[in-house]
Formats: C-alpha cells, structure tokens, sequence
C-alpha cells in the first residue's frame, strides 16, 4: 500500500501518523523547531518582566488590564485546544470528516481570539493612547503579546490549509502526521498563552 493511499479502517495503524519513516522524522524536525520556538518566546517573557515597570502615566498594567476580555480569550483557546484534540482521537479512529469537523470549529474558535485581541489592541490605542511607541512597557507588550498573535494566526492559516488541499484526498499515512504535527503546534500556541495569561494579565493586575 502506498503511504498516499486512503487508509481503509481495517488496515489503519494505531498511530498513523508514526506509522513511516517520513512521519517519524517529521516528529524530529517538529521538536527541534518547538525548542527553538520555546527560547525565543522564554527571551520575550524575560524581556517584558524586565520592563513591565517602565511605564509613563496612567498607562500601567493595573491601569490598562481587564480581566473579562482577557478570560473570554483564554477559554477560547483552552476550548479550541480540546477541540484539536477531538480531532486528532477521529483520526486515530479514520474517521476523516468528523476531523474536519473538528478542526474547522478549531478554526473558528482561534479566529474568535484573534477578534478579541486585535480589540483589546484598538481599545488600548484609542482609549488610552497607549502604542508601541508609548513606553518601554508598551514595546515590551505588544511585541510578547503580539508575536503570540501572529503564531495564532500562523497555525490557523497551516489548519486550513491542510483543511483545503486534503479534502477530497481522505487519511493516508502521507498528510496524518501533517495533522497531528499542526495540532501539536496548536497546543503549544495554548500553552504559551497559559503563560501570557499568568504573567502578563494576572501578575500585572494584582502587582
């Protein structure tokens, strides 16, 4: 059987997506580039706890934070974590278009964080003139919070485009660890907000 095939649920491995070697050296590569992810973004949190008390005004953390957009947020990508591992359980499972199904709420749940965080940014600008620019505290925000931003919208953009071209293809040992590596991915993306949340709003909230 060719690893491009439509795996038909008799002869499904337990774990398609390790099932060849390409996929298992695809996991490789996957973890070699999270390191990586995982010290730039440790660099960023270190950078914002250094300059989170350079602040001009009334623009500081406990100033501008407010938790209820912020909690909305971060139960839409706790939900959209859990609804990527939904997906990943019917592909184990091969059943192909309940993991579509999955994953597309996944979509939409990260595309409802990503509509509230750009609000919270336009909130902050407009209400209370605090930009980039404003301070070193603001450069130090924007670009932890930011960063994390533009990842979301990285594996959204990575879903959907496994979403797209492997519509009408079906499961095959070729695109399964596709799959199962951009959900990891997506974990990951959650994680890093866990502690965005943490450090960012609740820290800067209660001093």
């Amino acid at each position: 059987m060719s690893h491009e095939d439509v795996l038909n649920p008799k002869e499904m491995p337990r774990e398609p997506e390790k099932a060849t070697l390409e996929g298992r050296n695809k996991f490789i590569g996957f973890w070699f580039f999270l390191g990586g992810e995982t010290v730039l973004f440790a660099s960023l949190f270190g950078t914002y706890l250094a300059l989170n008390e350079s602040t001009v005004g009334e623009n500081t953390p406990e100033h501008l934070f407010g938790l209820d957009l912020v909690f909305i947020m971060t139960m839409l990508l706790l939900t959209s974590s859990l609804t990527s591992v939904y997906a990943i359980y019917h592909m184990k499972n091969n059943d192909f278009g309940r993991m579509l199904t999955w994953l597309f709420i996944t979509v939409v749940l990260g595309l409802g964080f990503l509509g509230c965080e750009l609000y919270e940014f336009h909130h902050y600008i407009t209400e209370y003139e605090f930009t980039f620019r404003s301070s070193a505290f603001g450069s130090a925000f924007y670009t932890l919070v930011g960063f994390h931003g533009g990842h979301v919208l990285f594996g959204l953009l990575w879903i959907t485009t496994l979403m797209i071209r492997n519509s009408k293809r079906g499961l095959n040992l070729y695109n399964a660890p596709k799959f199962y590596i951009a959900s990891l991915y997506w974990h990951f993306i959650d994680v890093v907000w866990v502690f965005i949340f943490t450090v960012v709003y609740l820290m800067g909230k209660v001093g």
